[in-house]
């Protein structure tokens, strides 16, 4: 790993990173036993469940995303390994959260469920088994609130709204 290198995982509130990509956040990264949100080493924790470990709804998950990204866009000289938050334990679908993650910075290095258009940089939800990006026309498999969410992302960013060829 390199120095610039920060793994972006999904953790609870009262910051007890037991399992999963939180206990590998923890042991490998440095994430820092107790702290359930942001920076600490070498790893970024955003907050899937609260502090009695209940899942959290996705507008608040959406909130801890956001402030992930303004980090990430503040921090270019850092490369960003970003796992599939909630979609393990948490039990979201990667539907549900990659549109959050619509507008990330280049930074960013999202994972390969949520991968990039080479052609468009067009973010790529479900796999589209010709290989082909859809360039930003959603699959039918996306809820209303990740529908709204990619909305929102097109308001932010004017350039994302734009139909590419």
């Amino acid at each position: 790993m390199f120095k610039t290198e920060v793994f972006v995982f999904g953790s609870n509130l009262a910051g007890r990173h037991g399992a999963g990509a939180a206990l590998a956040a923890r042991k490998k990264y440095g994430a820092a036993y107790g702290v359930g949100l942001g920076r600490t080493g070498n790893a970024y924790a955003i907050p899937t469940k609260d502090e009695r470990l209940k899942v959290l709804p996705l507008d608040k998950i959406q909130n801890s995303v956001l402030g992930f990204l303004r980090y990430a866009r503040a921090h270019p000289e850092l490369s960003f390994l970003v796992t599939p938050i909630g979609t393990g334990l948490a039990g979201y679908k990667h539907s549900d959260i990659a549109p959050m993650f619509f507008d990330a910075p280049a930074n960013c290095v999202l994972p390969i469920q949520w991968e990039r258009c080479p052609a468009c940089g067009g973010l790529i939800i479900v796999r589209n088994p010709t290989g082909r990006c859809d360039h930003l026309r959603w699959p039918d498999s996306l809820t209303p609130e990740a529908m709204q969410l990619v909305e929102k992302a097109k308001k932010r960013s004017p350039a994302l709204a734009r139909e590419r060829p």
